[in-house]
Protein backbone atom coordinates (compact mmCIF):
# COMPACT_ATOMS: atom_id res chain seq x y z
CA UNK A 1 0.00 0.00 0.00
CA UNK A 2 1.42 3.33 -1.05
CA UNK A 3 2.33 6.16 1.84
CA UNK A 4 0.17 9.41 1.09
CA UNK A 5 3.09 11.85 1.55
CA UNK A 6 1.14 14.83 0.25
CA UNK A 7 2.68 18.26 0.04
CA UNK A 8 -0.14 20.96 1.44
CA UNK A 9 1.06 24.26 0.26
CA UNK A 10 -1.31 26.19 2.33
CA UNK A 11 -0.75 23.89 5.13
CA UNK A 12 0.30 25.31 8.78
CA UNK A 13 3.08 23.13 11.01
CA UNK A 14 2.17 25.06 14.14
CA UNK A 15 2.51 21.80 16.30
CA UNK A 16 5.43 20.06 14.25
CA UNK A 17 8.92 20.48 16.40
CA UNK A 18 11.38 19.60 13.39
CA UNK A 19 14.17 18.71 16.46
CA UNK A 20 11.53 16.02 17.70
CA UNK A 21 11.20 14.62 14.24
CA UNK A 22 15.07 14.17 13.75
CA UNK A 23 15.11 12.37 17.24
CA UNK A 24 11.74 10.22 16.24
CA UNK A 25 13.46 9.49 12.94
CA UNK A 26 16.31 8.24 14.03
CA UNK A 27 14.75 6.07 15.77
CA UNK A 28 12.31 4.82 13.22
CA UNK A 29 14.57 1.00 12.58
CA UNK A 30 14.74 0.25 16.19
CA UNK A 31 10.88 1.31 16.88
CA UNK A 32 9.85 -2.16 16.78
CA UNK A 33 12.29 -4.03 18.75
CA UNK A 34 11.17 -4.52 22.25
CA UNK A 35 14.38 -4.78 23.82
CA UNK A 36 15.32 -1.27 21.60
CA UNK A 37 14.84 2.27 22.66
CA UNK A 38 11.09 2.41 22.42
CA UNK A 39 11.07 -0.43 24.61
CA UNK A 40 9.20 1.55 27.46
CA UNK A 41 6.14 2.13 24.72
CA UNK A 42 6.09 -1.37 24.03
CA UNK A 43 5.58 -2.01 27.60
CA UNK A 44 2.62 0.41 28.19
CA UNK A 45 0.77 -0.18 24.93
CA UNK A 46 -1.15 -2.88 26.54
CA UNK A 47 -2.32 -0.85 29.00
CA UNK A 48 -3.50 2.29 27.29
CA UNK A 49 -4.76 0.32 24.25
CA UNK A 50 -7.02 -1.99 27.51
CA UNK A 51 -8.11 1.24 28.85
CA UNK A 52 -9.10 3.41 25.06
CA UNK A 53 -10.88 0.23 24.49
CA UNK A 54 -12.48 0.14 27.87
CA UNK A 55 -14.08 3.80 27.63
CA UNK A 56 -14.76 2.70 23.71
CA UNK A 57 -17.05 0.08 25.08
CA UNK A 58 -19.19 2.46 27.74
CA UNK A 59 -20.18 4.20 24.27
CA UNK A 60 -21.67 1.53 21.80
CA UNK A 61 -21.47 4.42 19.28
CA UNK A 62 -18.23 3.90 18.56
CA UNK A 63 -17.05 0.40 19.76
CA UNK A 64 -15.59 -1.84 17.01
CA UNK A 65 -17.37 1.14 14.83
CA UNK A 66 -15.30 4.16 15.19
CA UNK A 67 -13.39 5.55 12.62
CA UNK A 68 -9.91 6.27 14.98
CA UNK A 69 -7.45 8.83 13.72
CA UNK A 70 -3.83 7.98 15.87
CA UNK A 71 -1.99 11.50 15.50
CA UNK A 72 1.59 10.73 16.35
CA UNK A 73 1.74 7.25 15.32
CA UNK A 74 5.29 6.81 14.97
CA UNK A 75 6.01 3.16 13.78
CA UNK A 76 2.60 2.08 14.61
CA UNK A 77 2.58 0.39 18.25
CA UNK A 78 -1.46 2.42 18.81
CA UNK A 79 -2.30 1.67 15.52
CA UNK A 80 -1.75 -1.81 14.70
CA UNK A 81 -3.31 -2.68 18.60
CA UNK A 82 -6.96 -0.94 17.59
CA UNK A 83 -6.90 -2.21 14.27
CA UNK A 84 -6.36 -5.75 15.60
CA UNK A 85 -9.12 -5.12 17.90
CA UNK A 86 -11.44 -4.41 14.61
CA UNK A 87 -11.06 -0.55 14.37
CA UNK A 88 -10.60 1.01 11.23
CA UNK A 89 -7.49 3.40 12.25
CA UNK A 90 -5.25 6.11 10.11
CA UNK A 91 -2.26 6.58 11.45
CA UNK A 92 -0.38 10.26 10.77
CA UNK A 93 2.98 10.96 11.63
CA UNK A 94 5.52 13.99 10.25
CA UNK A 95 8.34 11.60 10.26
CA UNK A 96 8.76 10.04 6.98
CA UNK A 97 11.27 7.54 8.28
CA UNK A 98 8.97 6.64 10.61
CA UNK A 99 5.98 5.76 9.26
CA UNK A 100 8.00 3.96 6.28
CA UNK A 101 8.82 1.82 9.46
CA UNK A 102 5.11 1.33 10.26
CA UNK A 103 4.31 0.37 6.75
CA UNK A 104 6.95 -1.97 6.40
CA UNK A 105 5.93 -3.38 9.93
CA UNK A 106 2.15 -3.64 8.33
CA UNK A 107 3.32 -5.28 4.88
CA UNK A 108 5.35 -7.88 7.01
CA UNK A 109 3.67 -8.55 9.54
CA UNK A 110 -0.38 -8.81 8.29
CA UNK A 111 -3.37 -7.72 10.88
CA UNK A 112 -5.66 -10.62 12.87
CA UNK A 113 -7.93 -11.86 10.32
CA UNK A 114 -11.37 -10.00 12.17
CA UNK A 115 -8.82 -6.96 12.07
CA UNK A 116 -10.12 -3.58 11.16
CA UNK A 117 -8.16 -1.44 8.33
CA UNK A 118 -4.82 0.35 8.53
CA UNK A 119 -3.49 3.25 6.58
CA UNK A 120 -0.81 5.40 7.19
CA UNK A 121 0.08 8.93 5.93
CA UNK A 122 3.12 11.42 6.30
CA UNK A 123 1.93 14.70 7.44
CA UNK A 124 0.33 16.77 10.00
CA UNK A 125 -2.92 17.48 11.62
CA UNK A 126 -3.17 21.12 10.31
CA UNK A 127 -3.31 19.63 7.12
CA UNK A 128 -6.62 17.04 7.97
CA UNK A 129 -8.07 20.77 9.50
CA UNK A 130 -7.53 22.32 6.11
CA UNK A 131 -8.84 19.39 4.57
CA UNK A 132 -11.68 19.50 6.74
CA UNK A 133 -11.60 16.31 8.03
CA UNK A 134 -13.06 14.44 10.67
CA UNK A 135 -13.02 11.42 12.74
CA UNK A 136 -15.07 10.35 15.69
CA UNK A 137 -12.15 8.86 17.74
CA UNK A 138 -8.89 10.79 17.90
CA UNK A 139 -6.04 9.52 20.10
CA UNK A 140 -2.77 11.62 20.77
CA UNK A 141 -0.08 9.07 23.19
CA UNK A 142 2.93 10.41 24.51
CA UNK A 143 2.67 13.08 21.73
CA UNK A 144 1.83 16.54 23.38
CA UNK A 145 5.11 16.83 25.59
CA UNK A 146 6.56 17.17 22.49
CA UNK A 147 4.36 19.53 20.21
CA UNK A 148 5.28 23.48 19.75
CA UNK A 149 2.39 24.73 20.87
CA UNK A 150 -0.14 22.28 23.16
CA UNK A 151 -2.58 24.71 23.54
CA UNK A 152 -3.32 25.02 19.12
CA UNK A 153 -2.47 21.43 19.14
CA UNK A 154 -5.63 20.51 21.00
CA UNK A 155 -7.53 23.22 19.48
CA UNK A 156 -6.59 21.81 15.91
CA UNK A 157 -7.76 18.41 17.11
CA UNK A 158 -10.99 19.71 18.83
CA UNK A 159 -11.52 20.80 14.62
CA UNK A 160 -11.23 17.46 13.41
CA UNK A 161 -13.64 15.39 16.29
CA UNK A 162 -17.26 15.15 14.80
CA UNK A 163 -20.22 15.36 17.36
CA UNK A 164 -20.18 13.68 20.24
CA UNK A 165 -16.49 12.67 19.44
CA UNK A 166 -13.95 11.28 21.98
CA UNK A 167 -10.37 12.09 21.95
CA UNK A 168 -7.70 10.17 24.06
CA UNK A 169 -4.79 11.57 24.93
CA UNK A 170 -1.59 10.17 27.41
CA UNK A 171 1.48 12.36 28.64
CA UNK A 172 3.69 13.20 31.44
CA UNK A 173 2.70 15.33 34.16
CA UNK A 174 5.40 18.23 35.04
CA UNK A 175 5.97 17.25 38.57
CA UNK A 176 9.62 16.22 40.66
CA UNK A 177 8.67 12.40 40.42
CA UNK A 178 7.55 12.88 36.55
CA UNK A 179 11.10 14.53 36.30
CA UNK A 180 12.65 11.59 38.48
CA UNK A 181 11.11 8.67 36.78
CA UNK A 182 10.69 9.90 33.60
CA UNK A 183 13.81 11.91 33.08
CA UNK A 184 16.45 11.25 35.21
CA UNK A 185 15.96 7.35 35.69
CA UNK A 186 14.99 6.53 32.25
CA UNK A 187 17.47 8.69 30.31
CA UNK A 188 20.56 8.24 32.38
CA UNK A 189 20.21 5.98 35.04
CA UNK A 190 18.23 2.79 33.19
CA UNK A 191 18.86 3.66 29.46
CA UNK A 192 15.18 3.09 28.65
CA UNK A 193 15.17 6.13 27.01
CA UNK A 194 17.47 7.61 24.67
CA UNK A 195 18.88 10.82 26.42
CA UNK A 196 17.12 13.69 24.93
CA UNK A 197 13.90 11.81 24.50
CA UNK A 198 11.93 14.17 27.05
CA UNK A 199 12.43 18.38 28.62
CA UNK A 200 11.02 18.57 31.70
CA UNK A 201 9.55 22.05 30.86
CA UNK A 202 7.47 20.51 28.39
CA UNK A 203 5.31 18.16 30.34
CA UNK A 204 1.90 18.94 31.02
CA UNK A 205 -0.22 18.84 34.28
CA UNK A 206 -4.13 17.28 34.08
CA UNK A 207 -4.91 21.01 35.34
CA UNK A 208 -2.93 22.61 31.94
CA UNK A 209 -4.62 19.68 30.05
CA UNK A 210 -8.13 20.73 31.71
CA UNK A 211 -7.67 24.27 30.69
CA UNK A 212 -6.83 23.58 27.01
CA UNK A 213 -9.38 21.22 26.42
CA UNK A 214 -12.24 23.79 27.92
CA UNK A 215 -10.69 26.44 25.79
CA UNK A 216 -11.14 24.38 22.97
CA UNK A 217 -14.52 23.43 23.67
CA UNK A 218 -13.67 20.06 25.12
CA UNK A 219 -13.99 19.10 28.78
CA UNK A 220 -12.00 15.60 30.41
CA UNK A 221 -14.57 12.97 31.03
CA UNK A 222 -12.33 10.65 32.31
CA UNK A 223 -8.40 10.09 33.28
CA UNK A 224 -6.58 7.40 35.01
CA UNK A 225 -2.82 6.98 35.87
CA UNK A 226 -0.71 4.70 34.40
CA UNK A 227 2.17 3.57 36.80
CA UNK A 228 5.12 1.44 37.03
CA UNK A 229 5.45 -1.49 39.04
CA UNK A 230 8.48 -3.74 39.17
CA UNK A 231 5.91 -6.39 37.32
CA UNK A 232 4.97 -3.79 34.97
CA UNK A 233 2.14 -0.87 34.13
CA UNK A 234 -0.64 -0.36 35.87
CA UNK A 235 -3.56 1.66 35.83
CA UNK A 236 -3.97 3.92 39.20
CA UNK A 237 -5.43 7.01 40.21
CA UNK A 238 -1.84 8.08 40.69
CA UNK A 239 -1.18 10.77 37.92
CA UNK A 240 1.59 12.33 39.38
CA UNK A 241 3.66 10.61 36.22
CA UNK A 242 2.32 9.19 33.02
CA UNK A 243 -1.23 9.36 32.95
CA UNK A 244 -4.19 9.07 29.93
CA UNK A 245 -7.33 10.75 29.98
CA UNK A 246 -10.76 10.79 27.88
CA UNK A 247 -12.04 13.77 25.95
CA UNK A 248 -15.13 14.73 24.33
CA UNK A 249 -16.90 17.35 22.78
CA UNK A 250 -20.45 16.45 24.21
Amino acid sequence: MPIDTTDNANKQNNSINTNEIDHFNQLADQWWDRKGPMSSLHDMNDLRIEWINRNLRHNNQYYKSGNILDIGCGAGLASEALANMGYNVLGIDAGEKVIKAAQYHLDTTPLLPKGGSLTYKVGSIEELVHENQHFSVITALELLEHVNDPQNFIHNISQLLQTNGIIFVSTINRTLPAFLFAKVAAEYITRKLPVGTHNWRQFITPSELGKMAYSAGLRIKSIAGMTFYPNGWKLTQNVKINYIACLTNS
